[in-house]
């Protein structure tokens, strides 16, 4: 059996008994980087096997941690800090237990993107996250035209020497929205940081940030853009009624009829 494991994202107390348990039980444990996972596991006095997970190998290690789980091995399966999968090395040999028709479960805990969610106080009825943005300026464009008319809060993961950048990127697709930025998230320094996409993030850029933008909202008819006039007679022009040509320009303003009735008795 394969349990992913989440990790603390910070501070190390931000572990579940569940965790806990399943990584004392474990047989081998597999992970982003074993000299990180190190310090977790002295802090909770656990000594195991520790093999190495990440991007680089994870094709030759999902073949392993398949196999060791049909010897009949627990293999726990955790990255650096946070939920394993989410922008971290796993979904790979997730793909290779499912074809393998091997069982495999989440021990679930920390996840840096809703802690940052909650803590930006953007709307989170609806949200989509999106996680860290390609290297390349035209492939990092390409990825946010997908997004930007969502009308949903937007969640992406950005390292400090990428940030500006990022923000940078998010405006010259986006326009100007508001944005919180979230770093050094359960750690002392923890921090959410207001601002807009024009003016950028200020300050010295320190840790690894969390950041939240706001949806693009509904989008205006381009005819509201119009005089309440000029807006019934566009209608009146097409050979619509003044009658319905009036009905028609308020459904679009939002307004009742009776509202824009003024604008329409000598047309």
């Amino acid at each position: 059996m394969v349990y992913f494991v989440a990790t603390p994202i910070g501070n190390l107390k931000d572990i579940t008994l569940r965790a806990i348990e399943t990584l004392k039980e474990a047989d081998l444990i597999f992970c982003e980087d074993t000299r990180h996972t190190l310090k977790l596991l002295n802090a909770y006095e656990i000594k195991k096997p520790l093999f190495s997970c990440h991007k680089f190998n994870e094709k030759e290690a999902a073949e392993r941690i398949l196999a060791a789980s049909r010897e009949g091995k627990k293999v726990a399966v955790v990255s650096d800090a946070g939920t394993p999968v989410v922008s971290d090395p796993g979904n790979i040999v997730c793909k290779t237990l499912k074809e393998g028709g091997e069982a495999y479960t989440l021990i679930p805990g920390a996840c840096a993107f809703v802690a940052a969610l909650v803590l930006s106080a953007l709307d989170s009825a609806r949200f989509a996250f999106i996680g860290f943005l390609p290297e390349k300026a035209s492939e990092r464009k390409a990825v946010l035209e997908k997004y930007k008319d969502l009308d949903l809060t937007l969640a992406f993961h950005s390292a400090p020497q990428d940030i500006d950048r990022d923000v940078k990127s998010l405006y010259e697709v986006f326009g100007d929205r508001n944005a919180v930025a979230v770093r050094e998230i359960t750690k002392i320094h923890e921090e959410s940081i207001a601002f807009t996409l024009a003016s950028g993030l200020a300050g010295e850029k320190r840790g690894e940030y969390v950041l939240l933008v706001e949806g693009a909202g509904e989008k205006q008819n381009p005819l509201c853009a119009l005089s309440e006039r000029e807006h019934i007679l566009h209608y009146m022009r097409a050979g619509v009624e003044k009658k319905e040509a009036l009905k028609k320009a308020a459904k679009d303003r939002g307004v009742s009829k009776s509202d824009l009735y003024p604008f329409a008795i000598d047309l």
